[in-house]
């Protein structure tokens, strides 16, 4: 077996580095001298026919990571390790390419935790207080916090200078190595040795000969007392002996404290770990070599006696060349995007701190429209307001909606329960909540509504008065309508009856599976097969083909489930049950014959079909329902929910002050539809930005929605749960 290893290894260097010289960038004497003892490893072990075509392992000196990137730019040398915000400005900025990224024991992510020594600090409060950051732009010191910060509205970013300024003047004192630059009182704390010679200046770099350099620096400026607390990554808190863990609490984001062990709970947000950088054109070479380091000297490397690769004790630093608690490294292929590197959630983020620079999208607010009435509607809600700009993005479906915000090409959506358990899934978080209360009254020293019981809208059944044969448990082989795919009251909260004697409700708890064995066929948007042959597509602007996931298919919604109920103006194309909302249904039945889609109906000529088999008159809905529904909720990435927020709040304001105004928020019949951009119920936003989303669903909704999505395939949440994380 050893002499196969041998001639593998002659294989990678003679076929494949052909004598390229290997320039490894370091930032500090130590790191220097471990690549110089991984340099002299590699000719001992290798064999004499590798070492002649591989022209050795060379170490070069580096001020900085930042000079480490102008260096590989410039062919000055070839690979360094980053942290992950860093990678992404390689990327983006310098077009080098990320070649491969550190695993740890958890997968390749970080969590970012804040560490203090005072037990009465709390993260809603940390203003004025002397902060320590692992680097400035990295993940876990300076995006995933300030990040958390803005979501929250605890730290204010004006927009009209970069976040570094803000943050400056959010904290008394700093020390954010790399921030120099950026801006100097970011630096204040910093011990790093001042000079006018650049390659001789540490103070406040990226570089291990500042002090305060990265994580275990950040930690070590809290325990020389410099800062009150400190941004860090978990995997640092393994440094931290038991004899003074004791000392030490992390902030978690609800205002509490915990022990150092509690970071899987208890902490600020989690991001992708480090990762190694290259030129293009040599990524090839870079690849071969990391392969075979990793193999000679890895956590399993045949020579990891003579040069452990992952562990730095023996040269009086922490992670030196790389993170000492790495397991392995995963070599990326060619074709992986930043995003698929990094992750969408953290890329999103980048650009939602100023990553990039400011561009025109920092200054509107790109609302999702999934029809061309709401596309109408919305583009006469941005002629009414004189807030920031609002552009109106075209997409397909509530769930295209959820994807455009992960992706960044759109920022907020409102959506209903179902799709916004999806959405938290997602990591979107909520902003405002839709209030379907009495008159919205603001308490007593806010300007806004908030308020802890937030009235949800009634699942129904409704059928047609002359049809007095049906009821909910002989629904076998009728026709079905249902708002549209994963709605909670026409898709979700039906499948918890019992429907025909053939169905048993606890059998199957894919509501898909379910609705295509009791009913004979339905309009179910966005589904397929039989439960989309009763559905009719679009007319004129709004053509689609039938069973649209959006308002373009003229049976989708609530309004497109009664309409399905009661057929097409020729009369051929209906339903016998509708699975609807209770919330604007008499107001829907009016519209039929406004609308010109059938004339003389009224709600005495519908009835409600009740869970125990009864039927009652509309009226009744609160003891004859389906089930109760979380509020539609406004969602959007964390890092853009106080935009949004002043976003709706100022529209909100510029419309109840011209109550004259030809545009409504909250109505949409004037469009042809209802329930268009929000519910027509709606009275007002409230506030619940502070409020997790599975707060504002419900543990029981919450419960249940999780349950059947547990054995539902949903593509949506497929793409979700694509995690970055654990996918190397």
């Amino acid at each position: 077996m050893r002499g196969l290893y041998v001639v593998f290894l002659i294989f990678i260097f003679v076929c494949c580095i052909r004598a390229k010289k290997m320039r490894w960038c370091t930032v500090s004497d130590p790191e220097q001298r471990k690549c110089a003892e991984l340099a002299k490893a590699l000719v001992a072990v290798l064999p004499p026919a590798a070492v002649a075509a591989f022209a050795r392992l060379s170490c070069i000196r580096a001020s900085s990571t930042a000079d480490c990137i102008d260096r590989i730019k410039a062919n000055r040398a070839d690979i360094v390790t980053l942290d992950a915000g860093e990678v992404y400005s390689a990327v983006k900025q310098f077009d080098l390419v990320a070649i491969a990224k550190e695993i740890y024991s958890d997968g390749g992510c970080i969590l970012s935790v804040a560490v203090v020594r005072n037990s009465s600090l709390d993260i809603r409060s940390l203003q004025g207080l002397k902060s320590c950051h692992s680097g400035v732009r990295w993940t876990a010191g300076w995006s995933l916090p300030l990040g958390f910060l803005l979501s929250r509205n605890y730290l204010s970013w004006s927009k009209e200078q970069p976040l570094s300024q803000d943050v400056s003047t959010f904290f008394s004192a700093s020390c954010v190595p790399g921030a120099a630059a950026m801006a100097p009182p970011l630096c204040s704390l910093c011990q790093g040795q001042k000079s006018y010679i650049r390659q001789k200046n540490y103070h406040c770099e990226t570089s291990h000969s500042e002090p305060f350099y990265n994580s275990q620096g950040a930690l070590r400026c809290l325990r020389r007392g410099a800062g009150d607390v400190a941004f860090v990554d978990h995997l640092a808190l393994e440094s931290i002996d038991e004899s003074e863990r004791d000392e030490f609490r992390l902030l978690c984001t609800d205002g509490t404290q915990a022990p150092l062990s509690h970071y899987r709970h208890c902490n600020l947000g989690r991001g992708p770990g480090g990762g190694m950088v290259t030129r293009p054109n040599f990524r090839k070479v870079v690849r071969k070599f990391l392969m075979t380091v990793q193999m000679l000297f890895g956590q399993q490397g045949r020579e990891r006696q003579r040069f452990q690769l992952f562990n730095s004790s023996a040269f009086g630093e922490n992670d030196l060349l790389f993170k000492d608690v790495t397991e392995k490294l995963a070599i990326l292929a060619d074709d992986m995007d930043v995003s698929q590197v990094l992750g969408l959630d953290y890329v999103a983020l980048l650009k939602g701190l100023g990553h990039e620079g400011s561009s025109l999208e920092d200054s509107v607010v790109r609302w999702c429209c999934i029809s061309h009435a709401e596309q109408k509607k919305c583009e006469q809600w941005a002629l009414s307001i004189k807030s920031d700009p609002l552009v109106c993005v075209r997409a397909v479906s509530m769930r295209d909606c959820i994807e455009k915000i992960k992706r960044d090409e759109v920022d907020a959506v409102s959506l209903d329960a179902t799709h916004s358990f999806i959405a938290g899934k997602c990591g979107l978080v909520p902003v405002v909540t839709e209030y379907y209360g009495g008159k919205c009254v603001p308490a007593a020293g806010s300007a806004h509504l908030e308020a802890d019981v937030l009235p949800p809208v009634a699942a129904v059944a409704v059928a047609k008065r002359s049809s007095r044969n049906i009821f909910i448990g002989n629904l076998g082989s009728r026709r079905s309508c249902h708002g549209h795919m994963y709605s909670p009251a026409g898709w979700l909260l039906p499948v918890r009856h019992q429907l025909s004697l053939e169905h048993n409700s606890s059998s199957d708890c894919d509501p898909n599976q379910v609705y295509n064995e009791v009913f004979w066929k339905g309009c179910l948007p966005g589904s397929q097969g039989n439960l989309c042959k009763v559905c009719m597509g679009g007319t004129g602007e709004a053509a689609t083909k039938r069973c649209a996931d959006n308002h373009n298919e003229r049976y989708y919604g609530n309004m497109g489930a009664l309409r399905c109920l009661v057929g097409d103006p020729s009369g051929k194309s209906y339903g016998d049950v509708a699975f609807i909302e209770q919330h604007n249904l008499h107001a829907n039945i009016l519209s039929l014959s406004s609308a010109g889609w059938a004339d003389g109906w009224t709600s005495s000529d519908f009835e409600l079909l009740c869970g125990d088999g009864r039927r009652a008159p509309l009226s009744e809905w609160e003891s004859c329902n389906l089930g109760v529904i979380p509020p539609n909720t406004i969602m959007t990435r964390p890092v853009l929910t106080s935009r949004v927020y002043d976003f709706l709040m100022k529209s909100q304001e510029t419309l109840a002050a011209n109550p004259n105004s030809e545009f409504s928020l909250f109505e949409s019949h004037q469009y042809g539809e209802s329930d268009l951009l929000f519910k027509d119920a709606t009275q007002c936003f409230v506030h619940t930005s502070h409020m997790d989303y599975r707060s504002i669903l419900g543990e029981e909704f919450y419960t249940h929605v999780e349950a059947v999505f547990n054995c539902t395939h949903s593509d949506i949440l497929e793409f979700c749960n694509q995690d970055v994380c654990s996918i190397f």
